[in-house]
């Protein structure tokens, strides 16, 4: 720290300081505020709707507003903000990011500045990454909001258009940016305003800010719809790039790059293997004339596939499906399918059921949907790492929020070992050590396999206790495969001598609290009482919560007395961000805990950055079989690596945003002039001008301005005329008459369109035109945005090579990309027209009334979640099990208790099984 600093402080502490000011001046306000009664509490929101309406602005509310939400959440859970609470809603209000540690509350922290900027009446959307966390915190700081008459809503998987009106018309709405985004690209597909369901972009607060903006901006949000299926395509092209992976030297993989692609000798082995199987266009040249471009692609989406993606790792395969697994949370994706091709190359190679490749019909990227937002904040517990993207993407400025109190984890230096078997042993002896003390541990690992053999390792193990020797040491596995039961086993995972081993999804957005969940522990009970057939009273509930509350307490102290959370990570990533938000699980609120990381030089990051040099390094100070080497100089040069990595990958986003840049111009024009034409009732001048503007196209096409008569292309013209408008017109008898110009018969031209045009309106009425013609004109426009973007996603993949010439691709690409959206404004003058002047319209009336909107929901037996989409929205579980009465259960099934082994033999539970569908 230079002595300027040590003098002043940092800029953010100087920044979060004068901050303390306005703090002092909500706690002077609280004696007021906690005089008043619960209905004059609630009535402050219709006096700051009132102020607001008068022109005050929501600064000047923001620190009554700010006791009022600290009291209410007082008398509603108990909860009273803290002064570092208090800051962070400051931070969020200005549209800046809160980074808080684990455990400081993050949740509580955004009611104030929710609560805040919903009384404008436009719209605050809390956006959360999953959807688990979106109907809690909904539910949970809900409270808060109905008790001071605000409106709360929340979005999440399999709602119907009705309920997502309904949530988006919410002060409050909750929800994953998954969600909302899409129903960003769904709104801007329908034909009717009617049909809508957001209603603006006013303010968002996004928690684990980091996790959404940066993780997951390197993949779009897409709307698809099915192409041509391709099946034995796919096949025949993985069974060929598996016999060609068997040689090394077919292709080169780059793992920093992470690309891969065929060398000279792979490209003629392709070749043939393709000319065999009659694959190859008659007539080419070879595999990579113009004319074989779709199977050149095809051919390293399969290699992509078989030597980049990994089973287990990059996806799990469950009955038969392929299902993505998120790099930074090692949650499943569901739903998520790669473009291009790249899914359906996975599912060959794994034997699946192939889907159809998709079409792009919509499209945005996480970057630019969330920069509609005319404000932006976001919270999370690791974000200093990454400000600068934060800033030069979104204007988000990264605040370091003090924490309520000091931190007393310790964060040990990591431990390097030459092998993988070595960190594995040394490993597994620090979890024995940490259980025979009763010190609860989490441990940490990258993928799903490494957790997995982690875990066949721990229940291998002897160890001695108490004098006997026990095989085995008790642990949980927290990983996307069963990612069901993540919130019972996070809830455990602070019980003394708890061995928990959990992918990076570990409590993202739940806390490890030392001695067990109240919350968690008290729900349990209820269900087993309901189970029993037991209602429990609201005496009995509150004596139980005494005794767990007791309980914890005790278990708390020993695993205090033990030494705290000790969190272990089996591998460094290659983000930081998501090492610390490892380390971070433990410490909470004060807590005393420990970090440490162990390491081998077979470690991805480790090999691929400094292995062999490391090991060299090893073997020359001679370090032993099981022995490891510490420093915090090499802790130095690990973080370099990441650093490395990190600033890769934001070139990487920066540069894909660049590129996006370009669309969403093209984007927003499009979408804001298709809501222009869905919001009117008359069309026809609009409709119109199309028309007269391509009649002018084809007449100067074909009889160019300053040409000679002689030079006129007047069949061409009459053809044009007959196909674009269905007019029969004796144009050569025209371009025939003395001294007749291109403009003249550009105007009979025009003159016999509007009689065509008249005649048809007759014979519909001016109302049903006016609907056809609006119909016509949003369908044309999506139609051709759809073929814009294919031939974009075409220019994008190929746009690089513009390199070799020694010009910019992305200036080439800004050129194309202009040219091509040209040709769009141009099609969409001509198909409208040609549409309307060609199509025969008929109307019918509906022989019975339109369905209604149903739900895509099929419960799992044995899950109980919704095998569709992973998750079962409010009313829909219960309307799915209505369907399903008791008597559809077979003689003598009906008396099965809920806990007791189900009849069909499957060894489940009864309500698990065939209870859950009843």
């Amino acid at each position: 720290m230079s002595i300027f600093q040590r003098f002043f402080g940092t800029s953010n502490d100087r920044k979060v300081k004068s901050l303390h000011a306005r703090v002092a001046r909500i706690a002077g306000l609280e004696p007021q505020i906690q005089a008043l009664s619960d209905e004059a509490l609630r009535g402050k929101t219709v006096e700051f709707r009132e102020r607001l309406a008068k022109g005050e602005t929501l600064d000047q509310l923001m620190d009554e507003a700010f006791a009022v939400v600290r009291e209410a959440s007082r008398r509603v859970l108990g909860q009273r903000h803290y002064d570092v609470q208090l800051v962070g809603g400051m931070i969020l209000h200005k549209g800046g990011i809160a980074e808080m540690r684990t455990g400081e509350g993050k949740t509580l922290v955004a009611t104030s500045p929710v609560y805040l900027n919903a009384l404008a009446g436009k719209g605050v959307h809390v956006i959360t990454v999953n959807d688990y966390l979106a109907q809690r915190d909904s539910e949970w700081m809900g409270q808060v909001y109905r008790f001071l008459g605000l409106t709360v809503g929340v979005i999440v998987h399999g709602l119907s258009q009705g309920q997502r009106q309904a949530a988006y018309a919410a002060d409050i709405t909750y929800g994953t940016n998954n969600e909302f985004g899409f129903d960003y690209l769904r709104d801007n597909l329908v034909y009717e305003k009617a049909d809508m369901v957001q209603r603006g972009h006013n303010f968002a607060i996004v928690d684990d800010v980091d996790s959404i903006l940066i993780d997951e901006a390197r993949t779009p949000l897409i709307i698809s719809g099915p192409t041509d299926d391709k099946s034995d395509f796919y096949r025949t092209v993985d069974a060929i790039v598996k016999e060609l992976v068997k040689d090394p030297s077919t292709y080169e993989h780059d793992e920093k790059q992470r690309q891969v692609m065929l060398t000279e000798e792979g490209s003629e082995k392709v070749e043939e293997m393709m000319a065999a199987a009659g694959h190859l266009a008659e007539d080419s040249a070879g595999l990579y004339d113009a004319a074989n471009i779709s199977v050149v692609h095809h051919v390293n989406q399969a290699l992509r596939a078989n030597v980049m993606y990994v089973r287990d790792k990059d996806y799990i395969v469950r009955a038969g499906e392929v299902i993505l697994i998120d790099e930074f949370t090692g949650r499943m994706m569901h739903g998520r399918r790669l473009s291009e091709g790249l899914h359906q190359a996975i599912e060959a190679k794994e034997d699946a059921v192939i889907q159809p490749e998709n079409q792009t019909l919509a499209s945005v990227t996480i970057q630019n949907y969330f920069r509609l937002y005319s404000k932006l904040s976001g919270m999370t517990g690791t974000a200093s790492t990454e400000a600068q993207e934060f800033m030069d993407i979104y204007k988000m400025d990264v605040a370091e929020i003090p924490t309520n109190r000091p931190i007393q984890r310790i964060d040990n230096d990591d431990e390097v070992y030459r092998t993988n078997r070595e960190k594995n042993q040394a490993i597994v002896k620090q979890v024995e050590a940490c259980y025979l003390r009763g010190q609860p541990i989490l441990v940490g690992t990258v993928t799903i396999e490494k957790s997995e053999q982690l875990s066949e390792l721990l229940k291998a193990h002897t160890f001695e206790k108490d004098g006997k020797t026990i095989r085995g040491i008790p642990h949980s596995v927290l990983n996307a495969r069963f990612h069901e039961q993540e919130a019972g086993i996070v809830a455990d995972a602070g019980i003394p001598g708890a061995v928990t081993i959990a992918t990076n999804m570990a409590g993202r957005g739940t806390d490890i609290q030392l001695g067990g969940n109240i919350d968690m522990r008290l729900a349990k009970w209820r269900e087993e009482q309901i189970d029993a057939g037991v209602e429990p009273t609201p005496e009995q509930a509150l004596s139980q919560k005494a005794k767990i509350e007791a309980d914890i307490a005790d278990l708390k102290k020993q695993a205090l007395d033990a030494g705290g959370l000790f969190v272990l990570g089996t591998e460094r990533h290659e983000s930081r961000r998501i090492d610390n938000q490892l380390r971070g699980r433990t410490g909470r609120q004060g807590d005393p805990g420990q970090s440490k990381f162990f390491l081998s030089c077979e470690d991805d990051l480790l090999r691929i950055f400094a292995g062999e040099r490391l090991d060299a390094i090893m073997r020359t100070f001679g370090v032993q079989e099981g022995e490891a080497i510490t420093h915090k100089w090499l802790n130095s040069a690990i973080a370099t690596a990441q650093k490395r990595v990190e600033q890769r990958n934001y070139e990487v986003r920066k540069n894909l945003l660049k590129y996006d840049d370009v669309i969403n111009d093209q984007r927003k024009a499009v979408f804001e002039q298709r809501q222009e034409f869905m919001d009117a009732q008359d069309l026809s001048e609009i409709i119109g001008e199309f028309r007269t503007d391509t009649i002018a196209d084809l007449v100067n096409r074909h009889l160019p301005p300053k040409a000679y008569a002689e030079q006129w292309d007047v069949e061409g013209l009459k053809a044009q005329v007959q196909h674009y408008l269905g007019l029969d017109l004796p144009i050569a008898e025209w371009a025939a008459e003395e001294g007749i110009a291109n403009e003249e018969i550009e105007e009979r031209i025009t003159q016999a369109s509007d009689a065509r045009v008249a005649e048809r309106e007759a014979l519909l009425s001016s109302d049903r035109m006016r609907m056809v013609e609006k119909s016509f004109l949003l369908q044309t426009i999506d139609l051709q945005w759809r073929e814009h973007l294919m031939h974009i996603d075409h220019l994008r993949t190929v746009i690089g090579l513009r390199g070799y010439g020694q010009r910019d691709p992305l200036n080439e690409f800004k050129t194309e990309a202009f040219s091509l959206f040209e040709k769009l404004l141009v099609d969409l003058r001509q198909t409208t027209t040609r549409w309307l002047m060609n199509v025969e319209i008929a109307f019918e009336e509906p022989a019975q009334p339109p369905p209604q909107p149903t739900f895509e929901v099929h419960l799992d037996p044995f899950t109980g979640e919704n095998e569709v989409d992973g998750s079962v929205p409010d009313g829909v579980a219960a309307a799915q099990r209505q369907a399903l009465p008791v008597s559809a259960l077979p003689d003598g099934w009906e008396d099965t208790g809920r806990n007791q082994p189900c009849p069909c033999g499957s060894g489940k539970k009864f309500k698990h099984c065939h209870g859950a569908l009843v």
